[in-house]
């Protein structure tokens, strides 16, 4: 086994806090990590999708820094997890896929991968290669080794079986086979989101009924989706594809509401933490939100595409922006200010500006993405604006906001 380089203090500050939630038992982990010995860091993926996110990007990151030390990455292809469908955080059982779904969707995984972690430090393993082979009396033992009063310590399954909801008996098995994947592989680490937790931590007791040293555990945030709302999901759509090209990928960071740009930075760049704070306080203040989401979405670009590709997305969408300024005979609008920002609701505000004829009809063009705020495409239905934003319904619809206490007309 060969060594890996002992981080500094600073390395190792950054490695255990930034874009992380939790490292169960942290003393060990940092012991380990002190102690110059090549860890093996597993993380599983299931191919449900073609695609990776930059959800998953988030702890794949973490993996490249501590590959960059030496450690080797266990990459683990769910190929049948996958069929099971992973229930973690799900209020209702979720579809199986077929094998050649599964299949289909795992060739693209693994080109996907590699954008983020180093191929020479990557062991990429399929759960077939033990569970291909397992018998029925192997399932059985398995499942011996948890009850069901275990299974209902996790949150999800304890409060679907509190709402009398269906939990199928599958779904059980998930992580007992996400679980005995740590004790294939002999983790060191295993890595996740913050909703996998309970299942890594299965995994962990599992390898001590197999007489190995129970892995740590090392979760990260949650990305939040460009819906501003929940996870960011494939299946809900409001996600970023690992491999979007880039003036699409350039424009759906651009769509992230700014509450999240923060956690964007923090998350998905290595902008320095100083920075990100005022970053973060930047936003708050709104006193130049559009440069930091614009900064945010070449760092993004660049680092999954190339820096011109990523300044070329940029030009785009800026000549895209000024395509689209505001005509002279724009209607303006008045809003009262308390502060930078306003929030308004726009059902009532685009009825009353007679750009609309029903507040329904403002919610469907809202959820076909036909209204945009700042060239920046929204389905919040009530966003903060500020003075001056531009407001464009439809293709030729365009409103302004101002200031209902300077305005002339207040």
């Amino acid at each position: 086994m060969t060594d890996a380089r002992i981080p500094t203090a600073a390395e190792l500050r950054w490695i255990t806090t930034r874009a992380v939630a939790e490292i169960i038992p942290q003393r060990e982990v940092l012991a380990a990590l002190r102690s110059g010995r090549s860890l093996r860091l597993k993380m599983g993926f299931d191919p449900s999708a073609p695609d990776l996110t930059l959800g998953h990007a988030v702890g794949l990151r973490k993996l490249r820094q501590l590959q960059e030390l030496g450690h080797t990455v266990v990459i683990i292809v769910g190929d049948g997890t996958a069929q099971i469908g992973d229930p973690s955080g799900q209020s209702k059982t979720r579809p199986m896929l077929t094998a050649e779904e599964v299949k289909a969707n795992a060739e693209t995984y693994l080109r996907q991968f590699f954008k983020i972690v180093e191929r020479e430090r990557t062991e990429v393993r399929w759960q077939s290669e033990w569970f291909g082979a397992f018998t029925l009396a192997e399932v059985v033992r398995l499942a011996a080794k948890f009850t069901v009063a275990q299974m209902l310590e996790r949150e999800d399954f304890a409060q679907r079986f509190a709402a009398q909801k269906p939990i199928g008996v599958h779904e059980f098995l998930y992580p007992l086979l996400q679980g005995y994947d740590s004790v294939a592989v002999r983790a060191d680490i295993e890595f996740g989101g913050t909703d996998q937790t309970f299942n890594l931590l299965v995994g962990r007791e599992l390898q001590g009924h197999f007489d190995q040293k129970p892995q740590a555990v090392f979760t990260v945030p949650l990305l939040v989706g460009t819906d501003g709302k929940v996870k960011m999901s494939k299946s809900l759509g409001n996600y970023i594809a690992v491999e979007d090209p880039p003036p699409e990928m350039y424009g759906k960071v651009m769509s992230i509401p700014d509450t999240l740009v923060g956690d964007y930075f923090e998350l998905l760049t290595d902008v320095a933490d100083g920075e990100v704070a005022e970053i973060r306080r930047s936003m708050a203040e709104r006193t130049d939100p559009m440069e930091q989401k614009m900064r945010l979405a070449r760092e993004i670009v660049a680092q999954f595409h190339r820096r011109a590709e990523a300044e070329g997305a940029e030009a785009e969408f800026v000549r895209t922006f000024r395509r689209r300024e505001l005509p002279e005979d724009a209607q303006e609008v008045p809003v009262r200010f308390q502060n930078e920002s306003a929030t308004v609701d726009f059902t009532e505000l685009l009825v009353s500006a007679g750009v609309v004829k029903s507040r329904s009809q403002v919610r469907r063009l809202a959820a076909q993405g036909a209204i945009e705020v700042d060239g920046i495409r929204t389905t919040e239905l009530q966003p903060a604006l500020r003075r001056g934003s531009v407001i464009r319904v439809g293709k030729h619809r365009f409103l302004r906001i101002v200031d209902a206490d300077l305005s002339t007309d207040a």
